[in-house]
């Protein structure tokens, strides 16, 4: 049990219930402190479930290699260690630029790193798949079916990206030494722990596509005039489309009846289906690739990664060797390297509570591997993050040998379709989270295929089309996205002073903080943090203060 209150002040007088005068009687008034009542660990609680995000804020002055140009000092970015965050803190946090990779948070400096990355998410209840989606989906389809897999490389090539924290395959997360806090600073979760769901199969898919490095959509290339003696010759009829000749043999055999005095019929018949003239859904498509007399079997497994379910911990070996062969045969990294302690910081260890609201979906919210089973043994998997608006996206790795079946794209297919899904349980639950955008990197623009979709202004923190975003960073990597010159970050940081911080075993606001704290001031470095994350999160998230 812990004891919850904050010193607010000495009040002014006011009646005495006892004698009767009416401004005599003095008292303080006390809320919102912690003391607790035992030596639990922060980490253990952060286990059990606490009510508040529990963070240290790092800064980000040094830079660090990139993993996306190779640039050995050009990637900076903010970072901070969160030893538990709740789902809501976490879903303002990538609403501001942050991201996680295990539990290290960090919010690229988007005026200066080498690579700026923009946070994208794609309208997941609108989204409607293009020709490359469906040649992906019509390949898995022709593999599950017949058994036959494509020649050669994944469409694009399969080095795919090295991640969106480019930081595991791309440097390494920055050195951080988080503290160990020998105390329990917050009371029991306010929200319970989601039950483990049974091992059903999930139709979800896993982290937005780690492939397919094609040119965003929004970016034509200009079509050339041909060559001299090249092109299509003059004096030949002009090409036209199958679609056409046939309409057009079929309004002449009509006219041909009605000379003969055959039946007439309608040139032009009306469907018998009415629906058949809508363009095919991405679950259709799906539905499609998974025929019941397939040579091969696929099953998708949601299972939740933190806490680790049964599901979970059973399968874990084998989900760590195709991790291992991914990294190395994708990412080149030598066998000592991805190790298992390196796969369990990376993919494993979440700072995400888990939580079960009334309004959320039936699996609850927090983070998941969904495990691609083919034929009994698994062969990818994604790591996502379940919020209160959205699904996730943190990194997708499959088996090597399976490359050319353009898993990232169709894993991404598959994670929009699960988005959908659980929409219908939780409204509020729409989006599609695909990491970071990066115009200046080519082979990271085919996040902008799934559309529609919206790139995060740096300045004003406000979704904007990625069409309206184009133009702008084809003149500059780094831009502000927001047209309206006049509009601000709405959760601007205010009040420094309300800012809580963790210290001593006590939560309390920064401005007593800062009243009784000896030594140099550390005003400039908590306004930092505080501007960052916002006004609303300074007020929800502790920040540990030694």
């Amino acid at each position: 049990m812990y004891s919850i209150v904050e010193i607010k002040g000495l009040k002014d007088g006011y009646r005495c219930g006892y004698c009767g005068n009416g401004w005599r009687k003095v008292s303080y008034d006390l809320f919102q402190l912690v003391f607790p009542t035992n030596d639990t660990g922060l980490e253990d609680m952060a286990t059990a479930g606490s009510s508040y995000s529990i963070v240290e804020y790092f800064g980000g002055d040094d830079g660090y290699r990139c993993g996306y140009c190779k640039n050995e000092k050009g990637n900076f970015s903010h970072g901070m260690w969160s030893h538990a965050m709740t789902v809501q803190d976490y879903q303002d946090l990538i609403d501001r630029g942050w991201r996680r990779s295990g539990k290290y948070v960090y919010k690229p400096v988007m005026n200066k790193t080498c690579c700026p990355q923009y946070t994208i998410r794609c309208h997941a209840l609108d989204f409607q798949p293009s020709k490359t989606h469906k040649k992906i989906l019509k390949k898995m389809k022709k593999f599950l079916s017949k058994g036959e897999m494509p020649l050669g490389q994944c469409d694009g090539g399969c080095d795919g990206e090295p991640m969106d924290s480019a930081f595991e395959a791309g440097g390494g997360v920055p050195t951080v030494d988080p503290v160990k806090i020998q105390q329990s600073q917050v009371e029991r979760p306010l929200i319970p722990s989601s039950p483990e769901g049974d091992g059903d199969a999930k139709p979800a898919s896993s982290e937005a596509s780690r492939e397919e490095p094609a040119s965003s959509p929004a970016v034509k290339s200009p079509r050339l005039a041909p060559k001299p003696g090249v092109g299509a010759d003059p004096s030949r009829p002009p090409c036209r489309k199958a679609k056409d000749l046939r309409k057009e043999r079929r309004l002449q055999k009509e006219q041909q009846r009605r000379q003969d005095g055959g039946t007439l019929t309608s040139p032009n018949p009306t469907p018998s289906n009415p629906a058949s003239s809508q363009p095919k859904t991405v679950e259709e498509f799906i539905a499609d690739s998974l025929p019941g007399d397939a040579v091969h079997r696929l099953e998708v497994r949601l299972v939740r990664s933190s806490p680790p379910s049964p599901q979970f911990k059973a399968s874990f070996d084998a989900s760590y060797q195709v991790y291992k062969l991914y990294q190395m045969a994708i990412h080149h990294d030598p066998p000592d390297k991805p190790s298992e302690s390196q796969f369990k910081r990376f993919l494993c260890d979440s700072p995400l509570e888990a939580e079960t609201s009334p309004e959320g979906p039936d699996v609850g919210y927090g983070s998941f591997h969904q495990q691609y089973w083919l034929d009994g043994r698994i062969v990818a998997v994604g790591v996502i993050d379940i919020l209160p608006s959205c699904v996730s996206s943190v990194y997708l790795y499959y088996h090597p040998d399976f490359a050319s079946l353009s898993l990232g794209s169709y894993s991404a297919l598959r994670e929009i379709v699960f988005t959908r899904q659980l929409q219908k349980q939780s409204p509020k639950l729409s989006y599609y989270y695909l990491g970071f955008y990066i115009h200046s990197c080519p082979k990271m623009r085919y996040k902008g295929q799934y559309t529609p979709s919206d790139l995060l202004c740096p300045e004003t923190y406000m979704w904007m089309p990625i069409e309206r975003c184009i133009p702008r960073l084809e003149t500059s990597a780094y831009a502000r996205l927001n047209e309206d010159a006049r509009a601000g970050d709405a959760r601007a940081l205010k009040d420094l002073g309300r800012t809580l911080v963790l210290h001593r075993r006590t939560v309390m606001p920064y401005a007593a903080y800062a009243r009784k704290r000896k030594g140099p001031s550390d005003e400039r470095e908590v306004e930092h943090y505080a501007s960052l994350v916002g006004q609303t999160c300074a007020e929800r998230i502790l920040l540990y203060r030694a």
